[in-house]
């Protein structure tokens, strides 16, 4: 897990977890997120997000589909059968309508296929789902 302390010039106050098993990605991710004034932690899979999460008590997640140890929707299972329903937008290679399907029927409305955006996309849909914009 990385933790990236937040912007200086920091108003929102908002903390997003980036559970992402490609690394590049990941750093790219909470990055962009923490020079827009997020506070951010990364996890690699599943399990490691399901404990980051315990702690860092996240206002947002960005969950990737496809990891190894845990796969973002059984880490999705398993945050609303503890009764966690903070908000999640799926990332994924996988354009999969029954991962669309699963991941909907748990409360995730917002699925994200990776080559279909950019990381300044991804901040903006962040701000539209936290209502900060």
């Amino acid at each position: 897990m990385t933790d990236y302390p937040q912007s200086p010039k920091d108003t929102l106050q908002k903390k997003i977890l980036v559970v992402e098993n490609d690394q590049v990605l990941s750093r790219i991710l909470a990055h962009t997120l923490t020079q827009h004034g997020f506070t951010t932690a990364e996890a690699r899979n599943g399990i490691e997000g399901l404990a980051v999460a315990e702690t860092f008590h996240p206002d947002l997640m960005l969950l990737d589909i496809d990891m190894p140890e845990m796969d973002g929707v059984t880490m999705l299972k398993e945050l609303r059968t503890k009764g966690d329903i903070t908000p999640i937008m799926m990332l994924t290679n996988l354009n999969n309508p029954d991962y669309i399907a699963d991941a909907a029927e748990h409360g995730v409305h917002e699925y994200l296929i990776k080559a279909d955006w950019d990381v300044d996309e991804v901040v903006e849909k962040v701000k539209i789902k936290l209502h900060l914009q």
